[in-house]
């Protein structure tokens, strides 16, 4: 006889699968694009797979609860369960470290400053790998993040009060104490024969807009700031994620132990 779990299981992964499909579209959406940016490229990937693994899992959970089919229902079962494990890992992964790492406060300025050393040091390997930064950079470049900035042709009152983003404070603009002169957003005059020893991105610094500050390590503490701001919101968004994952994995225990049940009462039906 029809059980109330195999049902719910089954419009559960219905809304699975049309997730699935948004998340497969996007993904394909992006590979048309990928030849444009490094961004796009890198995306690519984890959204095709993402889309691919839900897709499978939700066809998995509609055929074994609607079918009847107990065999399918338990591999769905199984993946199901080293999905929210991976998930739960991930989410405790981001929030460890993510943990450390705030903006300073710069007197006289309405934006934060960011230091490198102050974040864990397994984001910090991230950053500095050479490979990895690369790719980054070519984002940063690709969003025109300081080109927005240096439209914006603000005085030096109003840009020192202004509310920078973490990249835009670590990549547009040399760190506050170089001491460098204002002429807009994205210009800044060394003094003369500057070499300076006590912060390396004072030599870093330059006016031509492909480089600016991309190679400072201010620029690469921004970049994590803003990288812990949205891990934050994922990991959020994952447990949230979770919590649905783990009621769909009891209507889906409930629904195989059903099966089993009918398959071994089969006079029942």
């Amino acid at each position: 006889m029809a059980r109330c779990s195999n049902g719910l299981l089954g419009l559960l992964n219905a809304g699975v699968l049309v997730l699935a499909l948004v998340v497969l579209g996007g993904g394909i959406w992006l590979s048309h694009r990928a030849a444009t940016t490094d961004c796009e490229r890198f995306l690519e990937r984890p959204v095709i797979a993402l889309g691919v693994l839900l897709l499978a899992l939700s066809l998995a959970g509609l055929a074994g609860s609607l079918c009847r089919a107990s065999c399918l229902l338990w591999l769905y079962l199984v993946a199901l369960f080293l999905l929210i494990a991976l998930l739960l890992v991930f989410t405790v992964f981001a929030f460890v470290v993510t943990n450390r790492g705030v903006g300073s406060v710069v007197s006289g300025r309405g934006y934060k400053e960011y230091r490198l050393g102050e974040y864990s040091t397994w984001l910090q390997r991230r950053v500095e790998n050479s490979e990895n930064w690369a790719k980054i950079r070519s984002c940063l470049q690709d969003g025109k993040v300081c080109q927005k900035l240096g439209a914006r042709r603000e005085t030096l009152q109003q840009f020192a009060t202004s509310d920078l983003s973490p990249i835009q404070s670590g990549c547009c603009k040399p760190p506050t104490g170089c001491n460098f002169t204002y002429q807009s957003e994205t210009i800044w005059i060394k003094p003369p024969g500057l070499n300076s020893t006590d912060d390396p991105d004072c030599n870093t610094w330059s006016n031509d807009p492909s480089a600016l500050c991309y190679g400072c390590q201010s620029c690469k503490a921004g970049v994590l700031a803003n990288l812990k701001n949205d891990w934050k919101k994922i990991a959020t968004v994952n447990i949230i994620f979770l919590i649905f994952l783990i009621v769909v994995y009891s209507v889906g225990c409930c629904a195989f132990r059903n099966n089993r049940q009918d398959n071994s009462h089969p006079t029942w039906k």
